[in-house]
């Protein structure tokens, strides 16, 4: 960040040496030049005023009481700006989670929020944006954010071509595998969707669950969905459906449904997955009765730091990405999965600009401490060499460096109505209560009635 100095340039001390030698010249000389004189001694004069005093009212979501680790992150990053522009005081409201949303919307009603807050993407935004209640951040992704951001995920804060918050954390989707149930029986990762497949059959045939999977929460099936669309029609096929560019009709996007039928024929999931919760899913995992657990990154400590989880079990875990389909438009970098919380700037902010500045510095100094001080990936990229991190997270941290695109979840992407849809179909397409055709008819039906 460039720092307003409280000292005189060279060049202004050029300009007054200029005005001195000036002042002992001839008389006719300083008579006829008097003004350029005085306008140079008030430039130099203002200068040297110490830089305005500006106060950032800022709101966030990490309390002492249960985000510990981010509250001292957070303070850490704030007194680190202040000391270097000791102009600026950053003023802090603390909220947990739902009184931060419920003071955003009061806030809202007066367009009175804070100079600097934190926001959810896609549809949390919608109406803040349409409000012209956020600041156009683009300038910054331009400057000294270019390339900052691991690909795609800025896109989810972006509305008709402009950026309008800026992620801090992210989480993508890997797919965990034991690694001794896999030697056991001579399985190999898989590259290739039909080598997945193979995986499957092999574990099946042996009494043993392949997949780890709780679909009562339904946004557990509808990640393998999303894979399978971003693998067969490409990374912008599902999104074009939700957004009306394109349908959900399109061959790839049934192709997809119909995929995650045939694993459901092959006894792909562990039994019962259509009435246990998440957590009860993970469990078979865990335990070591299923095979393969996909799942987003929030998961990392269970394998790597979480001193609750026996060291052995911990070691038999490693991770690959989603299997490419022959024939299919998407690539082994694609991920699934989504940024957490980014920032904002209010547009009616009386100190806008010196708010961008503190969102730009916090942004990176967030990203050069969450991973090594709190385990949460940042939106940023992240130079593995210079931090000490579980193998597991480097390892994962450089395969996001090179990621190609970051689908956001799809229930996310969507409007209520259309999410609730989503996943109504999605529990009902596992269950097969509805034929591949069936489903995607349904979300065309949602969507069109949103008007989207």
């Amino acid at each position: 960040m460039a720092r307003k100095t409280l000292t005189w340039t060279m060049t202004t001390m050029l300009s007054l040496g200029l005005v001195l030698s000036g002042c002992s010249s001839s008389t006719t000389e300083s008579a006829s030049s008097p003004q350029p004189a005085k306008e140079t001694a008030k430039a130099a004069a203002e200068s040297a005023q110490p830089a305005k005093k500006v106060t950032i009212k800022m709101m966030h979501l990490w309390p002492t009481g249960n985000s510990a680790t981010q509250n001292k992150i957070v303070n850490d990053i704030i007194k680190e700006y202040q000391t270097a522009n000791p102009n600026v005081t950053i003023e802090q409201e603390v909220l947990e989670n739902e009184q931060y949303k419920n003071k955003m919307k009061v806030l809202s009603t007066s367009n009175a929020l804070p100079d600097v807050g934190f926001t959810w993407a896609a549809g949390y935004m919608d109406p803040y944006v349409k409000g012209d209640m956020f600041a156009p951040l683009d300038d910054l992704l331009q400057g000294d954010l270019k390339d900052k951001f691991v690909n795609g995920t800025t896109n989810a804060y972006a509305f008709g071509g402009k950026t309008y918050g800026l992620p801090v954390e992210l989480n993508i989707v890997p797919v965990y595998y034991n690694k001794a149930i896999f030697a056991k029986y001579n399985l190999q990762v898989p590259k290739t969707y039909d080598e997945f497949k193979n995986v499957v059959k092999t574990l099946s045939s042996n009494g043993v669950a392949p997949i780890a999977l709780g679909n009562k929460d339904r946004w557990t099936g509808s990640l393998w969905y999303m894979y399978l669309a971003d693998r067969i029609g490409g990374p912008e096929t599902l999104k074009k459906a939700i957004d009306r560019t394109g349908s959900f009709n399109d061959p790839g996007l049934v192709r997809a449904a119909s995929e995650i039928t045939q694993l459901v024929d092959m006894n792909g999931f562990n039994k019962g997955f259509n009435g246990l919760s998440n957590d009860e899913g993970k469990a078979e995992f865990m335990n070591s009765k299923a095979a393969m657990y996909m799942m987003g990154t929030w998961e990392l400590p269970n394998y790597t730091t979480n001193k609750d989880v026996p060291q052995a079990f911990k070691d038999q875990i490693g991770f690959f990405k989603f299997p490419t389909v022959d024939g299919g438009k998407g690539n082994l970098d694609s991920w699934v999965g989504g940024p957490g919380v980014g920032l904002f700037v209010a547009n009616n902010s009386k100190v806008k600009e010196e708010s961008k500045k503190f969102v730009s510095f916090f942004v990176q100094k967030w990203g050069e401490h969450a991973i090594s001080e709190a385990g949460v990936i940042p939106a940023t990229k992240v130079d593995t060499s210079k931090v000490k991190l579980p193998q597991m997270y480097i390892d994962l941290l450089n395969e996001l460096n090179k990621a190609s695109n970051i689908t956001l979840f799809a229930d996310v992407q969507m409007k209520p109505a259309s999410a609730e849809v989503h996943l109504n179909m999605i529990q009902a397409l596992f269950g097969k209560a509805v034929t591949p055709e069936e489903f995607a008819k349904k979300h065309e039906e949602a969507l069109a009635k949103e008007g989207k």
